[in-house]
């Protein structure tokens, strides 16, 4: 096989499978994790921020949220995220909408179980790098 089988799903779709991948990058809670055809057995999971692709000469961004990294022998790579999203897929004017959003309920606090404030932090992470994601590959 040359390059690299990579899938990346999510909960509610396959966001990306292809074959001939050169490369893909994937931030991961020890760091970024750069994997090229022939890497050796790997699992480690992902946090949110951006992965990148390289397939025929060219980059796609992605914007990816939780999730494990499996890299099998035979360059497969399978990235189960609990959410993903092509750059050019992002629609940034909704991510940035719903930042707000969060944002405006981080200000009420008071009202907010602890709970909720972790989920609402959460929720900001993962829009804000929505959207950073999807305005970095916009040309």
């Amino acid at each position: 096989m040359n390059g690299i089988e990579l899938k990346i799903i999510t909960p509610d779709r396959i966001v990306y499978d292809s074959t001939g991948i050169s490369s893909v990058t994937i931030p991961t809670k020890e760091g970024s994790i750069t994997v090229l055809p022939g890497h050796i057995p790997l699992i480690a999971p992902i946090k949110t921020g951006e992965a990148h692709l390289i397939k025929d000469g060219v980059t796609l961004g992605l914007a990816v949220s939780g999730g494990i990294l499996e890299v099998r022998q035979n360059s497969t790579v399978v990235i189960l995220a609990e959410r993903g999203e092509l750059a050019h897929d992002i629609d940034v004017a909704r991510a940035e909408d719903a930042y707000k959003r969060a944002q405006d309920a981080m200000k009420m606090e008071q009202n907010v179980a602890d709970m909720d404030y972790a989920r609402i932090q959460g929720l900001m992470e993962k829009e804000l790098n929505r959207i950073n994601v999807g305005k970095k590959w916009r040309k």
